[in-house]
């Protein structure tokens, strides 16, 4: 079986951590070069994860200011 492109693994990853509380809504997330550093990947890795994480609304960007997490209740699936 292949194995799961970087940009997924790390996008399911922050998804997993917005899930169990480690990450709080409206919590900055790292720089792309922090992230980089951190799963030793390129930026353009970091960016298709952002990109993934903004269409599927559990982040949302600001020009200057950096990525925040979205509240979860907004994009999450309830049981």
């Amino acid at each position: 079986m292949p194995a799961m492109p970087d940009y997924l693994r790390i996008s399911n990853a922050i998804m997993s951590d917005v899930r169990s509380g480690r990450l709080k809504a409206g919590e900055k997330l790292p720089s792309i070069a922090q992230l980089c550093e951190q799963h030793e990947v390129g930026a353009s890795t970091i960016r298709q994860v952002y990109i993934r994480l903004e269409a599927l609304e559990v982040i949302h960007r600001h020009q200057g200011k950096g990525v925040f997490v979205t509240d979860p209740d907004t994009w999450m699936r309830k049981p």
